[in-house]
């Protein structure tokens, strides 16, 4: 159904579950960030353009060629102990967090779920059109914290 598929350009595509999502690379940048914010992997969404191009190389192709900065070189330096925390894997982690965040995106424009404020957890999150269901609950994230990035 094309109308299960979000696409905001064609630079970058994922497919999974049976649905292919297609980003423009600013989409796709914007959204490896915040996953790799999510994680714990930096502090803040905040990173220069050669530390988002390392990301998007390390969500896209699964690994960083010739890393362009300091993030990047730590990453691949440290590459034994952050590419694992766990048995969860850190490039599959980015992966799902860009789907999981599109895939969201893609249900809102839709009309299928609405965004509203949680009090409780004091963040946005998601719930079905005009609340007569409970919040969407999304699965945990695992967590990078103690490898994070210091830069």
């Amino acid at each position: 159904m094309a109308d299960t598929n979000y696409t905001s350009g064609d630079d970058y595509v994922v497919e999974f579950l049976g649905y292919r999502f297609s980003f423009n690379a600013f989409d796709f940048e914007q959204r490896v960030v915040a996953a790799t914010a999510k994680l714990g992997l930096v502090e803040a969404n905040e990173l220069d353009d050669d530390e988002t191009a390392d990301l998007v190389a390390l969500a896209a192709n699964g690994l960083i060629d010739d890393p362009d900065s300091r993030l990047g070189r730590y990453l691949m330096r440290n590459w034994e102990r952050v590419s694992l925390v766990g048995s969860e894997s850190l490039v599959l982690w980015l992966r799902r967090l860009v789907f999981r965040g599109a895939w969201l995106d893609h249900q809102v424009k839709r009309g299928a779920l609405e965004v509203v404020w949680d009090d409780v957890e004091a963040e946005f999150a998601y719930q079905h059109p005009g609340g007569g269901r409970p919040l969407l609950e999304l699965a945990p994230v695992p967590s990078w914290h103690e490898l994070q990035f210091r830069g």
